[in-house]
């Protein structure tokens, strides 16, 4: 980055004193050239500082309305009486969240603030990842109602400031968005898809947009080893959910105006997704958790007590840890390649991740074209199972912020298969335990954890599962699978979803899709970059 060589520099006004501004390709930059001072709490003290934001960090910059100014900006208006407003990005306090900040300039010189506005504009507009129309669907039933709400409060004004145009769609029943994106909606029209609403809601749009990408390139999903085509479209994520574990774990936060500002400047964060099959018909996609045994117990539980809300997953967790049933059958899987690490190494993924970064560089070489045949190794595990897990993620949400396995990676086309055995109650405890703390998850003999590309289970005892008795009433007839300790199967959990067959064959699709995301950012808390700070400090004054 060259940060000596300045774009557009000037000597312009703020509401506490003279500043120089000085734009460069990069960032714009602004600091005190001539110091007010003001009285805070009894004594006075210099508001002389330094400021610094990214050029691919402005929302927008607008000419001024000078005639409704607070009464510390009214003073420059009668010797600058023309102004423009620059918004930008701001890292707040609290972890990963950002805000959209602004400041305004004034100057006597019309001319010179039309030049302003043109230039960071035209600064702004070779940003060209940036979408310019979206098709945005809002759930307005998920998590608390508060879908559009929040949509209409929070994110439609940043968009209209950003000069995004939308397509607002509120969906009227479920699988609504999906169907839509299948089938109806005119995609070339857009940059990009952006949902209100949980995860539910993102796994609408997901199977939509790809089920879509595939039937418009040929390409026949069914077969476990097919290779699917990516996605052109982004996926943004407006979290109005009860979790929203996709966005945390994409974003750090789930904050709407966070993820508002990330569509807007553009970002993008690929994600592997794992497509279900059995034998050759395909399921459901997943992103984030696939689970068999006690996460997909409370779920089939949980589906029963609907009527308590969210409480029902407490008590349907409750009630499933006291059953401490186990399930046996084989797993089988194609391990990971040494050079995407392994899932107890430490290294989490984070913005800018190396680990995807190098599998990004892999499948731009091979031109989204499958690489030569390999042929696959399996290895087979044998055993009792409390629980089988597969994550694409960390699982990362605000009850378990390092989530189910920390060091997942969004895009290094692999996921995380963890293991865990049968185990006493007290011990099963320790481990779920260990998801609330740093402590390591899989510290235990019981648990094993194996980063794999391709995975398949089958039961001891295939039974086969009917959708109907997992969501209607219990029978009073045998015992539920809840309170028997020899029930032969459990359920597959897929994002949520309970699938229809508990034999399954699972293949990671490396960046599928794409989201309006950069990864969770270090150091978040920072509002700007030292070195961009020191820029600014010793930028020239002419």
């Amino acid at each position: 980055m060259d940060n000596g060589s300045i774009v557009l520099l000037s000597d312009l006004f703020h509401k506490y004193g003279q500043v120089q501004v000085a734009l460069y390709r990069d960032f714009l930059a602004w600091k005190d050239i001539k110091k007010n001072w003001r009285r805070s709490s009894g004594s006075t003290s210099p508001t002389a500082r330094s400021h610094a934001a990214y050029v691919c960090e402005i929302v927008a910059v607008h000419k001024t309305d000078t005639g409704d100014q607070t009464k510390a900006a009214a003073k420059h208006l009668q010797l600058n009486p023309h102004a423009f407003t620059v918004f930008y990005v701001r890292r707040a306090t609290a972890a990963h969240q950002w805000r959209c900040d602004d400041v305004t300039f004034y100057s006597d010189n019309l001319e010179l603030c039309r030049h302003w506005i043109q230039t960071i504009n035209d600064q702004v507009s070779m940003q060209t990842n940036r979408p310019k129309s979206l098709l945005v669907y809002i759930n307005p039933f998920g998590g608390k109602r508060q879908g559009k709400h929040i949509y209409d409060q929070k994110v439609a004004p940043l968009f209209c400031r950003a000069c995004i145009a939308t397509d607002v769609i509120v969906t009227e029943r479920a699988n609504h968005a999906r169907d839509h994106l299948k089938t109806e909606a005119n995609l070339e029209k857009y940059d990009g898809v952006v949902c209100v609403g949980g995860d539910g809601m993102f796994s609408e749009i997901l199977h939509g947009l790809v089920a879509r990408t595939q039937t418009e390139r040929g390409i026949d999903p069914n077969p476990p080893d097919a290779h699917l085509a990516p996605c052109s479209l982004r996926i943004g994520i407006i979290p109005a959910g009860s979790t929203d574990c996709i966005c945390f774990a994409t974003v750090g936060t789930n904050d709407p105006v966070t993820s508002a500002l990330h569509i807007i400047v553009g970002d993008s964060q690929p994600m592997d997704v794992c497509s279900v099959h059995h034998n050759n018909t395909f399921l459901r996609y997943s992103v984030s958790l696939l689970g068999y045994g006690f996460y997909a117990d409370i779920q089939t539980d949980s589906e029963r007590q609907r009527w308590l809300g969210p409480a029902r997953y407490d008590l349907s967790g409750v009630k499933t840890f006291l059953s401490h049933n186990y399930y046996e059958g084989t797993v089988s899987f194609v391990p990971a390649e040494d050079n995407v690490g392994n899932p107890r190494d430490k290294e989490q993924c984070r913005a800018g991740c190396r680990v995807c970064h190098h599998q990004t560089s892999l499948q731009e070489t091979n031109n989204d074209e499958p690489s030569d045949a390999v042929v696959d190794t399996w290895t087979e595990i044998r055993g009792k199972f409390i629980a089988i897990n597969a994550a694409n993620m960390s699982c990362a949400c605000p009850r378990s912020p390092r989530g189910l396995s920390p060091s997942a990676h969004l895009a290094d086309g692999t996921a995380d298969l963890i293991l865990v055995r049968k185990c006493s109650r007290l011990d099963f405890l320790k481990h779920l335990l260990r998801h609330t703390n740093n402590e390591d998850q899989f510290d235990h003999s019981f648990v094993e954890v194996h980063r794999v590309r391709k995975f398949r289970f089958q039961p001891l005892h295939n039974e086969p599962v009917s959708l109907e008795d997992l969501s209607g009433p219990q029978k009073s007839a045998p015992e539920s699978p809840i309170w028997s300790r020899n029930f032969a199967y459990s359920h597959w959990t897929c994002d949520g979803e309970i699938l229809p067959y508990v034999a399954v064959q699972v293949s990671v699709q490396c960046q599928l899709i794409r989201l309006f995301a950069r990864g969770i950012e270090e150091n978040s808390h920072n509002q700007t970059p030292l070195w961009l700070l020191e820029a600014t400090a010793h930028q020239s004054v002419d």
